[in-house]
């Protein structure tokens, strides 16, 4: 089913935007944020988004996460209860509500259809740049970086998740329309600091052209595992690569080995 068009503030189709969510680090990439009806999982994004306004919440807690407790002293918990994941990020993140949807399509897609989407994503540096780079007069702000998890029915095994989420993210946020400037790392396997077991993988960009003022390399990360029933699920980081404040590899698999099963998503 195509996407329909997301409440207003919510899409762009130029450099990363985060209006109220990311969009792509190239010119024509797309990332849309909305909010989902109901509380039914669907984390490829792009399915029944609301018209109305978003769901009133702590202006510092849209998760109502008050009863969870980041695992990190000082940190902040974010949660994904269609998931039953929980996993926290340092304090200078930004939480969105756990109906927040971030997902990248293709920029020539009018349908908008998803690539990979991700569900209650936070972000770093909401601002870190601010543009207009499709030239309507409207500036969007991009994000540093950006963090959320997903479920991944369908896929067959953790491995194929982690070798294939990180460089749909790389393509879809910094090099579209070129595949061939997406670079995969190896998988591994890995255990979050709770016991999880899974598999981590990685993919960066290597020559994005930097036609516009936000254009830059990326690289993303996602742990793939299984949930409390068993199914198939990911937590995925991306963010611009080579520029000064870089997230560095270190803190995304330390907030990686924060991911933990918090709930039985049936019980949402």
């Amino acid at each position: 089913m195509p996407a329909p068009p997301p409440p207003s503030g919510g899409r762009s189709r130029s450099t990363i935007v985060a209006v109220i969510a990311a969009t792509a680090v190239v010119a024509a990439a797309t990332t849309t944020g909305f909010f989902l009806l109901g509380s039914g999982e669907d984390n490829r994004a792009g399915t029944d988004p609301t018209k109305t306004a978003s769901p009133q919440a702590s202006p510092n807690n849209p998760q109502d996460t008050d009863t969870e407790t980041a695992t990190v002293k000082g940190w902040k918990v974010v949660v994904n209860p269609s998931q039953g994941i929980a996993f926290d990020v340092p304090p200078q993140w930004a939480l969105q509500s756990t109906d927040w949807v971030t997902y990248v399509s293709e920029n020539d897609d009018p349908d908008d259809t998803p690539l990979i989407g991700m569900r209650a994503p936070a972000y770093l540096k909401e601002q870190w740049c601010t543009s207009d780079e499709d030239k309507d007069g409207t500036a969007e702000d991009t994000p540093l970086a950006v963090a959320g998890s997903r479920g991944n029915n369908g896929a067959r095994s953790t491995e194929e998740i982690a070798g294939a989420d990180p460089k749909a993210w790389v393509y879809g946020q910094f090099t579209q329309p070129d595949k061939t400037k997406v670079r995969p790392g190896t998988v591994e396997p890995f255990t979050t600091d709770t016991g999880i077991k899974g598999s981590l993988g990685t993919a960066w960009s290597v020559g994005v052209k930097k036609s516009q003022k936000c254009s830059t390399d990326g690289k993303a990360w996602t742990f793939a595992f299984k949930n409390t029933p068993g199914d198939l699920a990911s937590w995925s980081f991306f963010g611009a690569k080579g520029v000064s404040d870089e997230v560095p590899e270190s803190m995304v698999r330390r907030i990686a080995a924060t991911v933990r099963l918090y709930k039985d998503p049936s019980d949402s």
